[in-house]
């Protein structure tokens, strides 16, 4: 891929990342509740999914994944519930994903948990798989090896998506700083636990 090329797909990536979506509400949600350092773990399973779907379509794969609907409804409704349900207990300041009402005495979430979040999230998107069938191939030269090709922009990929998160976690991080007297910890739980059921039914039914 030449430098011209670069120079026109690293701001369209970041823009498209940048617009607020399924994954970018989840680390904002996850900045309000867990503190951006341990976002840092859904971001590492997010990212995981984000180069797995990126390298299925660069490779052609994305095209006959989509040609599996009954594989996609599986990801979006499963993921979608577990999503719906985390939501719930954090609107009811349960569960280790709220913001506990007492800071001593609640354990944070596993960071196998975060991560799961955020791999799901990630590979359980179809508007994912499709939108990197369509942003990818014009910026891959079919006159150069492919694997290059794929490590560079991939690489590009959650460079940008890694510093897109780190921005709505610490957006999440700064809203829970303002308001985060304890007359406010069940108003934002309510208000992560809100977005969290949205990100669910946004998943389950996009």
């Amino acid at each position: 891929m030449s430098w011209a090329m670069v120079t026109v797909f690293v701001p369209t990536f970041l823009l498209v990342s940048l617009t607020p979506g399924m994954c970018m509400t989840l680390a904002m949600v996850l900045g309000m509740t867990q503190g951006v350092k341990r976002t840092l773990w859904m971001m590492i399973g997010e990212l995981a999914g984000v180069g797995l779907v990126a390298t299925a379509a660069g490779a052609g794969v994305a095209a006959l994944m989509l040609r599996q609907p009954e594989l996609f409804a599986l990801f979006k409704w499963v993921g979608g519930a577990y999503l719906g349900y985390l939501g719930v207990m954090m609107w009811r300041s349960r569960g280790r994903m709220a913001i506990p009402l007492e800071l001593e005495v609640a354990a944070p979430a596993g960071r196998v948990q975060l991560a799961l979040q955020g791999f799901l999230t990630a590979v359980a998107n179809p508007k994912g798989w499709a939108f990197f069938m369509v942003l990818l191939p014009p910026f891959l030269d079919a006159s150069r090896p492919l694997a290059k090709q794929l490590v560079v922009l991939i690489s590009v990929i959650l460079t940008i998506e890694f510093f897109s998160m780190l921005v709505y976690a610490t957006g999440g991080s700064t809203l829970r700083k303002l308001l985060g007297e304890s007359s406010n910890v069940r108003l934002l739980n309510r208000i992560a636990g809100g977005l969290m059921v949205g990100v669910g039914l946004w998943l389950a039914l996009g």
